[in-house]
């Protein structure tokens, strides 16, 4: 128990010593001392500490051989330590410097994937989103065959999902608020926009259910039409997805449609 004792008290104190020996680094005007105390920090993880020594020696280097090593490890530690745009920033720096570097591959996939972590949740703007999806793009373009490609296309993807989440849910909300005529026209212009989308199927569902409010809701001398098209629209569904999630729904509304065009049918048989 003693021995477990003095020997967090002991490495506590070999912490508090390194701590005040970075501290001290931090102020001295050691250069060399310093770029070798980054890269240790660097090789051993601690980023953030590396970093710090990497900023304040980068203007001591410039011009010199080793600032291409220096700025790469700069950029490389603060997307290690996540943080991102400042990593993006860096990135482009080196990338704009050293275009001939051997580094040059892996700096523009992290410059391209530092926007990627920054992209934020879809419900906000998607900015960084847009910029994560054209540089990654270009990574693929100039380096299709980079040990960094198939990530960057699955990135992509991933991002391209969420604007499509985003105009989705844009255009459910017009169903949600009750402007089906809205609602029709933003479905429309959602699986227009993206006929490949996964969220397809439940685009067709709210367009479904603003024709159903709309038909079943509209005057007499429309509504038979608008039923009918309801009808083949139902189909339209049912053919793009025989299993549909949304099929016990359908069913039940399309009863409730069989019952209201049944009542045109009495109306229009003649009469003895």
């Amino acid at each position: 128990m003693y021995l477990l004792k003095y020997t967090f008290l002991f490495l506590l104190f070999l912490s508090f010593v390194k701590c005040s020996d970075y501290q001290k680094l931090l102020n001295s005007d050691n250069v060399s001392e310093k770029y070798k105390v980054a890269e240790a920090f660097y090789n051993e993880g601690n980023y953030r500490k590396a970093s710090r020594l990497f900023e304040q020696i980068i203007p001591k280097y410039r011009g010199k051989p080793q600032a291409q090593r220096i700025v790469y490890f700069l950029a490389d530690s603060y997307f290690l330590d996540n943080n991102f745009y400042l990593a993006a920033n860096q990135f482009e720096n080196f990338i704009k410097s050293y275009p001939k570097s051997e580094r040059i591959i892996e700096a523009q996939f992290k410059e391209a994937k530092s926007f990627y972590f920054q992209s934020p949740i879809f419900s906000l703007d998607q900015e960084d989103t847009y910029v994560g999806i054209e540089k990654l793009q270009v990574f693929i373009n100039n380096y299709p065959n980079s040990k960094f490609s198939k990530e960057a296309n699955s990135l992509i993807n991933e991002l391209q999902i969420k604007l499509e989440k985003k105009d989705f849910e844009i255009a459910k909300q017009y169903y949600t608020i009750r402007d089906f005529k809205a609602s029709l026209k933003a479905n429309d212009n959602f699986i227009s926009s993206f006929p490949g989308t996964k969220f397809r199927e439940e685009s067709m569902y709210v367009k479904f259910n603003s024709m159903y409010e709309i038909a079943i809701n509209s005057i007499e001398f429309k509504k038979k039409e608008r039923l009918n098209e309801l009808k083949d629209y139902m189909k339209l569904i049912l053919d793009y997805y025989p299993e549909t999630m949304f099929y016990e729904d359908l069913e039940k509304k399309n009863k409730i449609i069989d019952k209201e065009l049944n009542l045109f049918k009495e109306k229009e048989l003649p009469t003895k």
